[in-house]
């Protein structure tokens, strides 16, 4: 019988940054809920996944930044260390797969910086083949 510790994961790059030999992306997901009076309250929360695998990481690297929309996939794992002589517990998001859903408002075009694209030329009635 197999056993599954998995998250998925669909919000807002916050930051990337390298720690050791992993990479490590901030992603804020949003939230909804009603609250007493019935209003509806929006709520970021913040995810801190880990990428240990270096193609992921080159990836990670050359395609995203702050702002963009990804979705990401992975592990849970639980950590443990010793802190003042007490345990403090922890988890750890390992990310197994990210992908840009799309860039960030603020970020360039894809297209720009490149030569404009030409309109495709209508297509008449008699060119259309059914």
């Amino acid at each position: 019988m197999s056993h599954i510790a998995e998250f998925k994961i669909i919000g807002r790059v916050g930051a990337i940054k390298e720690v050791g030999s992993t990479v490590r992306v901030t992603i804020a997901s949003s939230y909804s809920y009603k609250d007493r009076q019935g209003d509806w309250i929006e709520q970021a929360k913040w995810n801190e996944i880990t990428i240990f695998n270096e193609a992921t990481q080159a990836y990670v690297q050359r395609n995203l930044e702050k702002g963009d929309l990804v979705y990401a996939a992975g592990t849970l794992a639980q950590t443990s260390y010793k802190k003042d002589g007490e345990m403090v517990y922890g988890m750890t998001l390992g990310c197994e797969q990210i992908e840009r859903l799309a860039k960030s408002s603020s970020g360039e075009d894809a297209s720009e910086g490149r030569e404009p694209r030409r309109a495709a030329k209508a297509l008449q009635d008699d060119d259309v083949p059914f």
